[in-house]
């Protein structure tokens, strides 16, 4: 399989798990399709870390411009992507979650879930920011 086509059942496979988290707020069976999803993303990423990474590549992560030079393999950043893919839909897995545990309104994290799918911290950041404001306290069963 290329590196292409990887590239684009991770996107798609990414994609089921947020219009899950999104559209289908009150749908039970999104933990274990979207575990399965992850799952799958996982194992993309841990076969690309084997296939391509070398143990002196690990050195790499020591500056930024070792970071740039191995991002600039396709498979070193189709990694890099699914790594981010499958974090970001376990944040957005533990937002909904979460929110739904201490009754906050769907619809007040359905911004926070947009802007995790597209710019992780930021999505979180503001879910955060709301659930103090919601639940008046900031430390408020935190997982």
């Amino acid at each position: 399989m290329t590196p292409e086509i990887i590239f684009k059942l991770a996107n798609w496979l990414a994609v089921i798990g947020w219009i899950l988290l999104i559209v289908l707020p009150r749908y039970r069976s999104d933990k274990w399709i979207i575990g399965i999803i992850v799952t799958l993303l996982a194992i993309a990423y841990t076969w690309l870390v084997f296939d391509t990474f070398r143990p002196a590549d690990f050195k790499s992560f020591r500056s930024l411009q070792g970071v740039t030079i191995l991002f600039q393999q396709p498979k070193v950043l189709l990694a890099g992507w699914i790594h981010y893919l499958a974090f970001d839909l376990m944040v957005g897995c533990w937002i909904k979650n979460n929110a739904r545990k201490l009754r906050i309104n769907h619809w007040y994290i359905v911004p926070c879930l947009l802007l995790t799918f597209l710019l992780g911290p930021l999505g979180l950041l503001l879910y955060l920011i709301i659930r103090t404001f919601v639940r008046k306290k900031y430390f408020t069963e935190n997982f």
